[in-house]
């Protein structure tokens, strides 16, 4: 499995024949491990996104050849193994051990391009001494004691580790040549969004759990750990010597599976809609209750639904701050739209479904207060101190919240009372 998550199952067999090619090497022919530099190539291979969630971010591999031998080795980073010791539970602490490993670089090509996804081979031009250098490091890296590292999806993943390992060896001149700001005002939140529109469900879910952190302005050095943004970005750089870092490029597949917008898509509308129909519904189901008892079971049902999903909502935003390491889910300002306080309506909801009942205070201030939270999230957006992206979510908080006030307060009493 891959990518940034684009990690990736290792693979055991080839991962062995690697590390004992590294330690008979003073016994065999000269291979990757022991090329002189001026034999080296090095390439950086870039694969398309692919058809599981954890692949819609690509991934990408440095490979190095002996180019006496025809030997050739694809170092990979971010990979993760479901069998690993508290796996799963460490992962949803935010405590992801990932790690590098090398295998023949044709295992890669031919797994890639028979997924159906792209393979673009840049071949870098290196100095001799720069590709031994970078061939020692990785061949050190992938050694059991030193392969494994605290993943991090945006600052630490399978990408940001070949742009290190390349800057390293470049003597720093790839981040300095990559200060100035991404060309569109991309962030962490509008590349997921854009990597993930293709399971919209999906990039609803992780918009709505992402904080304040996803939301910074990306650099073309931090927007560089997507793999597609690394090549790109390549393209202009120029090595020590002064000329292009690329000596060539070749796209070894083409993708053929979907391939991401350009731009994240804008959620405002397909939320905004979603919201007013909601509010305007339990408005419709509380003012028609006494005409049509599907009516009000409608707004029983639902309301109590729409208030239970608010609750666990909030209470993951609050169990991914407080209880995980999940920095960019930390200080979710979304909490102000959905959290466990929702929960307190619910008994009155659900009151509302005999014919005659009323509801009782504590829902209607339960609503009032939410419908409230979410009117001051959306006027704290013009100042500096709350400054999460997430005015998609507001705006469907609010109507959502707003019409379901308007039905309590309908059902507030019998009509012959008020009447």
């Amino acid at each position: 499995m891959r990518d940034s998550p684009h990690p990736k199952p290792a693979r055991a067999s080839t991962i062995l024949v690697f590390l004992l090619c590294v330690l008979l090497a003073p016994l065999a022919r000269a291979g990757v491990v022991d090329a002189p530099g001026a034999n080296l190539r090095v390439d950086l291979y870039t694969y398309g996104p692919g058809a599981v969630y954890w692949e819609r971010f690509g991934h990408d591999a440095l490979v190095i050849t002996d180019t006496a031998s025809g030997e050739a080795y694809a170092f990979n980073y971010g990979l993760f193994d479901f069998d690993q010791k508290d796996f799963y539970l460490n992962f949803a602490r935010g405590i992801m051990i990932y790690r590098a490993a090398a295998w023949p670089a044709a295992d890669d090509i031919q797994e890639y391009s028979g997924e159906g996804r792209s393979i673009t081979d840049q071949h870098l031009n290196l100095t001799p001494a720069q590709r031994a250098a970078l061939r020692d490091y990785l061949v050190w890296n992938v050694q059991p004691e030193h392969s494994r590292y605290r993943y991090r999806y945006f600052a630490d993943n399978c990408t940001t580790r070949v742009r290190d390992a390349l800057n390293n060896v470049l003597g720093g001149t790839l981040e300095t040549q990559l200060t100035s700001p991404a060309a569109h005002g991309e962030t962490y939140r509008s590349e997921t969004d854009r990597l993930m529109s293709g399971q919209p469900w999906l990039m609803y879910l992780l918009d709505l759990g992402l904080g304040p952190y996803a939301d910074q302005p990306l650099t073309r050095w931090t927007g560089a750990f997507i793999p597609a943004r690394l090549m790109d970005e390549l393209r202009g750089v120029r090595g020590t010597d002064g000329a292009p870092l690329v000596q060539s490029e070749t796209v070894l597949s083409p993708q053929r599976l979907p391939s991401p917008p350009a731009r994240a898509p804008d959620m405002r509308w397909p939320l905004l809609i979603a919201g007013l129909v909601l509010g305007v519904a339990f408005f419709a189901a509380a003012w028609l209750r006494d005409q049509y008892d599907i009516e009000r079971w409608w707004f029983a049902i639902a309301g109590t639904l729409y208030a239970l999903l608010a609750g666990i909502a909030g209470a993951l935003m609050l169990v991914l701050w407080f209880g995980t390491a999940h920095r960019a889910a930390w200080a979710n300002e979304n909490l102000w739209l959905f959290n466990p306080l929702a929960w307190l309506a619910i008994p009155a909801l659900l009151r509302v479904r005999r014919p005659g009942a009323s509801t009782t205070r504590l829902g209607i201030a339960i609503a009032a207060l939410m419908t409230l939270s979410s009117a001051f999230a959306l006027a704290s957006k013009p100042t500096p101190w709350f400054s999460q992206a997430n005015l998609p979510w507001i705006l469907f908080a609010l109507p959502a919240w707003l019409g379901l006030l308007c039905g309590l307060w309908l059902m507030r009493a019998p009509r012959t009372l008020r009447a």
